[in-house]
């Protein structure tokens, strides 16, 4: 996960509340096509697509109201802000998505026993590329919005998206081959294909909203920066146990660093401040505790977690 690039929480919550409003409106027109064309044709394909994006709408509509949760302000009972509620929200969208899977599994297998033709094939045909043309809108929006946002709630939007744009595909290849070349079984098979592309996607949604919840530092490369602009200042050096976790559209970052024992407590204030301003320019939604030690004259401190974090840095995690 990268930093947010110079976004304010206000500006960051305005393109997150966008975007997932886009999602709803996306998902609703879509199953409203799909139910039509599939009660006309019949097409299991086209089935499994409109149930794929009858839960794509429950997913984004909770989506829409966690992020708008998430972005609320820290308060005298949420400390650390709300931000964990996106990660959550991810891990019902996973958890739709697997009980999609089944659903169309299922219907796939009973069709591949017993095919039928379909009826309106034109029809179904265009509503598919309809559909895929919408869903590669939305899938594009979302990746703008990614560019500049740290959201795991709109990540994970977008990959179950990502993810129904290759089974729209799919779905469209075996709805054409039904309708036209009348090979029955194909239709089946791409649902199956679908399923399959629904399982995956759930574990990739699954796994970054867990690592969201089990608090999973930020990647090397935005740890490596933070260090980089602490170490600035000369007067500034031997950035330790620096811990850093993301809560939706926050960073909370807490590290040691060492400081001349000379300096007077007045002097140290001002180098903290100054490296917190500079962290806060790259990373404006971010959390920052800094603790002063004066080098080479602190004693072990911080308890059981720091003894623990100070030990792995040691080793290299």
């Amino acid at each position: 996960m990268t930093s947010p690039r110079g976004l304010t929480p206000a500006e960051s919550a305005a393109l997150t509340r966008r975007v997932t409003l886009m999602s709803v409106s996306v998902a609703g027109l879509l199953v409203a096509l799909k139910a039509g064309a599939w009660l006309a044709s019949g097409s299991v394909a086209l089935l499994a697509s409109m149930a794929d994006s009858a839960l794509d709408l429950v997913a984004s509509t909770i989506t829409f109201f966690a992020v708008r949760y998430a972005a609320a302000p820290p308060d005298a009972e949420h400390r650390f802000g709300h931000g964990k509620a996106e990660a959550f929200s991810s891990l019902v969208q996973a958890g739709l998505v697997f009980a999609s899977a089944a659903l169309i599994g299922q219907e796939a297998i009973r069709h591949l026993a017993a095919p039928h033709p379909l009826a309106q094939g034109g029809l179904a045909v265009g509503v598919m590329v309809a559909s895929t043309l919408l869903t590669g809108a939305l899938i594009f929006a979302q990746t703008q919005v990614l560019k500049r946002t740290t959201s795991v709630a709109v990540s994970g939007d977008r990959a179950h998206y990502a993810t129904d744009l290759a089974s729209n595909l799919i779905a469209l290849a075996g709805i054409a081959a039904s309708a036209w070349l009348g090979v029955n079984n194909v239709d089946a098979l791409a649902a199956l294909a679908v399923t399959a592309l629904l399982l995956w996607g759930a574990v990739s949604v699954f796994r970054e909203a867990a690592n969201q919840l089990m608090d999973h530092e930020l990647p090397e490369d935005a740890r490596a920066r933070i260090v980089a602009l602490m170490t600035q200042d000369p007067r500034l050096t031997d950035v330790h146990q620096l811990r850093t976790r993301s809560s939706g559209p926050y960073v909370h970052m807490q590290m040691h660093v060492d400081l001349d024992p000379e300096l007077t407590l007045e002097d140290a204030h001002t180098v903290i401040v100054a490296a917190e301003k500079r962290l806060l320019a790259e990373f404006p939604q971010a959390d920052v505790i800094i603790h002063a030690d004066p080098r080479g004259r602190a004693e072990p401190h911080g308890g059981a977690f720091a003894e623990a974090h100070a030990t792995g840095e040691r080793m290299g995690v």
